[in-house]
């Protein structure tokens, strides 16, 4: 094994780990010894972090140990993002606004989908729980946002969905809608004329790669 092959795998443990702060270290001494920030992505953090979505998926995960992982490629990320954007400043996959609805204060399961959708290449701006409508609007406009996603925890706030897939359409915006949340399903999604829905955090981030044109392939 290299020591290149050395270091991305000290990454990918890193991340399965939750372990920032060893993630960060890596990441730096991955750009002092000349490593391509997105080789260390690609070979490093990406791995971890589906492998982390597959321990999840089958169970030996539970969401702490899943936001702890993602936290840690987040932490790394921090660090590449600079030099990333360096190397080819169209690198972002695309501009997210994201955040839960007017009256529902919910925070979790949103931070994780947009520290995933960070970690991932998108650029997000987290706009925290409670977001009235109009908010989540003029944010996507001053952000110049290809996709908003929009959290609703609790059945007397989807509604909100809603109004915001009618001002969203009503503004003239570019951006996309993908919406989520423990009552919403797909059937919600599409009678409120959401362009995308997903049911957790690791299928946010395909869905979004889906709608702003950036395939799991590209």
């Amino acid at each position: 094994m290299t020591d290149r092959q050395v270091l991305f795998s000290a990454l990918r443990v890193a991340v399965l780990d939750g372990d920032d702060a060893a993630a960060g270290r890596l990441a730096t001494q991955a750009l002092a010894e000349g490593v391509p920030a997105l080789e260390a992505i690609e070979q490093g953090l990406v791995p971890g972090i589906r492998q982390a979505g597959q321990r999840w998926e089958e169970g030996e995960y539970f969401l702490p140990e899943l936001v702890t992982a993602a936290q840690a490629m987040k932490a790394a990320m921090m660090v590449l993002q600079p030099a990333l954007d360096r190397d080819d400043p169209s690198s972002s996959l695309g501009r997210v606004v994201i955040g839960t609805v007017e009256g529902d204060i919910h925070d979790i399961g949103k931070t994780l989908v947009g520290t995933l959708l960070s970690a991932s290449g998108f650029t997000v701006s987290d706009e925290g729980a409670s977001v009235p409508v109009a908010r989540f609007v003029a944010r996507a406009q001053e952000f110049g946002a290809d996709l908003v996603c929009a959290s609703a925890l609790l059945t007397t706030t989807m509604p909100k969905q809603r109004e915001l897939a009618a001002a969203l359409k009503g503004s003239g915006l570019r951006a996309k809608l993908m919406v989520g949340g423990a009552p919403v399903n797909k059937g919600w999604a599409d009678a409120i004329g959401a362009d995308g829905y997903a049911d957790n955090a690791l299928a946010a981030v395909a869905v979004a790669r889906e709608l702003v044109g950036r395939g799991a392939t590209d």
